[in-house]
């Protein structure tokens, strides 16, 4: 046997004396050799052949065959056995029944073209010529090789496989995220169970097993796995909405109306660190909504006066201050004062805060300050009004860790001094801390007029309380001014929470109108705080605090400079256990020596009285507040009010800065104080041991008691 094997077609077996008789034929016969069927051929193979056998080495003079040409060997095989002696090249997808040359030339007359192997010599190649070169190139491109063929059905097949293929790559290119999010995935079209168990060979006896496995097992986890997805699906539809309605909310933000006070600067992010500034107006409010200050308003009508006809001003050649500067303590109406400025003179309002300004980026602070005044200038007149300003103007210090810090002020500054005075802009800064601010600030020609708003006197309080007192329903037997006389020192703000917290428990109580019990609840619950009537104290130390608040009271009534008592009781009201309270009859402008030294004997008397009704192992921490207020008055008197009699009027703000000796006299001038004190208060309270007892049991048995109250129980009568 003979075999042939080759890359491209598949192996031919042949029997050899098929092929001696084959190559005899033409020798003997001198006639056209008849080929013999490949087909048959092949039947006669054995089925099972080994590719890698190795071939018979024949030699031609052993089979008589040495006279043939190489021509008509050739010839014998390629006829006997087809497609052995050349290959079958496949290009793309088309069988291929002729190759061109390498050249027209040659395909058109037969042999290749001795010039242009001339051309390809050496000296040739050292000096080519670049279009020449370009040709040569490109006629080894692909795209250049000519290459016919015929469409067959299994090409058809497979271009419509690769068509398919393409399809499927170009669904892979949308993204993911848009698929989940909008698609249900494909679910491929699952092979029934029995179909499945036959192609699987599964056994009848282990099918029910199979069936069991398959629905309790692989049923489950794509049920699982669905609902996986689908959950999946819906987070990504959330997140997405989610994004969406944040963009809408910021794109929103920048369009919101104006009108509220809120809103009356908004720094509105424009274009990066940079913020556009809304301006609000303020026609509600006026002079006439603003109480107890009757100075302030005198001080700030001129303000308005100019906003309203500036030509009254220019044409005398006078100025008005740029800047106004609103100091007093916290609640006294600064800001509404502010407000009442803009509303008197109709015209738009720039509120912001001090803290507004400065954020995590350097120059923000500045930038804002310059689209303020840059948006003031485009709608003057105007007022400009800074609240906090001590957080923004104050002074500047030398700092390696906020080098950045003085941007703002600076800037704040160069634009207070930057534009002419006739602009119609007024800038109004308000601050509970003046001393804090910047010196450069306080100049003449930015904030060089300042205004002070104090607290409100009984005239202002009276004022404000019937202000707010008309916007609830209130029993009209009530007198203002003597609520207004009890509430000594409360601002604008604390006044109307008392009116607020008196409408609150008339509410609670479900009655029609505030009384006068409502407001006395509610200044109690302001000065000594909230009850707390659920605490549990037991008897004994219930006594300590009668005794204790009763030597307050006691102090405190035959003391002769001492201020009036209001209330007195044993009832635990915020952090403390008793309480007395004490209010002046009238505002105090000033206090003297002897009424300083009152507040000290009146501290003194808790502690005085738990020593002498319990003894000397028996005193409570009770008196540690008590002891402070001394401690502070007395510092005071000898440090800062020159009422000490061996350090005369000398004045000590920073007692660790003086000298060791002037510091051991200033701390043995207070013990003196202190111990004189207590020793007053100790024989106040041995005098009136009877008073003392009394009005301690009274205690225990009201647990409050008020002024009148307390009067008749120290004069010896009993409540009814």
């Amino acid at each position: 046997m003979l075999s042939f094997s080759t890359t491209v077609q598949p192996q031919v077996t042949v029997s050899l004396s098929h092929l001696i008789n084959a190559f005899h034929s033409p020798k003997s016969l001198k006639q056209s050799f008849i080929p013999t069927s490949t087909q048959s051929v092949q039947k006669e193979a054995p089925p099972e052949h080994d590719v890698l056998s190795a071939e018979p080495l024949l030699n031609l003079r052993d089979l008589g065959l040495s006279d043939l040409k190489i021509s008509q060997l050739d010839e014998i095989v390629n006829k006997l056995i087809p497609g052995f002696g050349e290959e079958n090249k496949i290009s793309s997808h088309w069988q291929t029944s002729y190759v061109s040359a390498e050249s027209f030339f040659e395909n058109k007359y037969g042999f290749a073209d001795t010039f242009r192997i001339l051309r390809s010599s050496y000296l040739y190649r050292r000096h080519p010529n670049p279009p020449q070169s370009i040709c040569s190139n490109l006629q080894h491109w692909p795209v250049f090789i000519q290459s016919r063929g015929f469409k067959t059905l299994k090409s058809r097949a497979r271009r419509l496989q690769s068509t398919s293929e393409h399809s499927a790559e170009a669904e892979d290119v949308a993204p993911s995220f848009v698929k989940g999010l909008l698609l249900r995935e494909k679910v491929s079209e699952i092979e029934s169970l029995d179909k499945l168990m036959k192609r699987k060979n599964i056994p009848e006896a282990h099918q029910d097993a199979f069936k069991t496995g398959f629905a309790e097992g692989f049923l489950k986890s794509q049920a699982l796995a669905q609902r996986t997805i689908d959950s999946l699906r819906r987070t990504r539809l959330f997140v997405f909405l989610a994004v969406l309605f944040g963009i809408y909310t910021v794109l929103k933000s920048q369009f919101l109306p104006k009108g509220s006070f809120s809103d009356a600067v908004r720094f509105r992010a424009s274009s990066g660190l940079d913020a556009a500034v809304d301006p609000i107006q303020m026609k509600n409010i006026t002079f006439e909504h603003v109480k107890g200050v009757d100075e302030a308003k005198q001080e700030l009508q001129e303000i308005v006066e100019f906003l309203k006809n500036p030509q009254k001003f220019t044409i005398l050649g006078g100025k008005l201050p740029k800047g106004v500067l609103l100091v007093g303590p916290p609640g006294t109406g600064k800001t509404l004062l502010a407000r009442a400025v803009a509303g008197e003179a109709d015209v738009p309002f720039y509120y912001a805060s001090g803290s507004e300004f400065d954020e995590m980026f350097v120059g923000v602070g500045a930038s804002r300050i310059r689209n303020l005044f840059k948006e003031a200038k485009a709608n003057a007149p105007s007022v400009i009004f800074i609240d906090e300003l001590d957080s923004v103007g104050g002074k500047r210090v030398e700092s390696p860790m906020h080098p950045y810090s003085k941007q703002t002020i600076n800037q704040l500054l160069a634009e207070m001094d930057g534009f002419k005075s006739n602009e119609g802009i007024i800038i109004i800064g308000a601050t509970n801390f003046p001393e804090a601010l910047d010196n450069a600030l306080l100049r003449p020609g930015r904030f060089d007029m300042q205004v002070t708003v104090p607290r409100p006197d009984v005239k202002g309080r009276t004022e404000i309380l019937k202000w707010y007192l008309n916007k609830i329903k209130y029993d009209k037997s009530i007198n203002p001014e003597i609520i207004a006389r009890g509430t000594v020192g409360f601002s604008g703000a604390e006044l109307e929470n008392l009116v607020n917290q008196a409408a609150l428990k008339a509410a609670i109580d479900e009655k029609d109108m505030v009384t006068m019990k409502e407001l006395e609840f509610a200044k109690d619950k302001i000065v000594m705080g909230p009850e707390r009537r659920s605490v549990e104290i037991g008897d004994k130390n219930k006594t300590i605090t009668a005794y204790h608040e009763s030597g307050h009271a006691i102090i405190a009534y035959y003391t002769k400079d001492a201020m009036p008592i209001n209330k007195a009781t044993i009832m635990p009201r915020g952090p403390t256990l008793g309480h007395v309270s004490l209010l002046p009859e009238s505002d105090r402008w000033n206090e003297t020596r002897a009424q300083l030294l009152a507040q000290m004997d009146v501290s003194m008397g808790g502690r005085v009285a738990e020593e002498l009704i319990f003894g000397s192992d028996h005193i409570t921490t009770g008196s540690s507040n008590d002891f402070e207020n001394a401690t502070r008055i007395a510092q005071l008197m000898v440090t800062r009010f020159g009422m000490s009699d061996k350090l005369g009027v000398m004045t000590y703000r920073e007692t660790t800065n003086v000298s060791p000796e002037t510091q051991s006299a200033i701390e043995q001038e207070i013990r003196t104080l202190l111990k004189d004190s207590y020793e007053r208060a100790k024989s106040i309270l041995k005098a009136h041991a009877k008073e003392h007892k009394n009005l301690a049991e009274a205690l225990l048995t009201y647990e409050t008691l008020d002024a009148k109250e307390i009067q008749i129980v120290l004069e010896g009568k009993k409540l009814e």
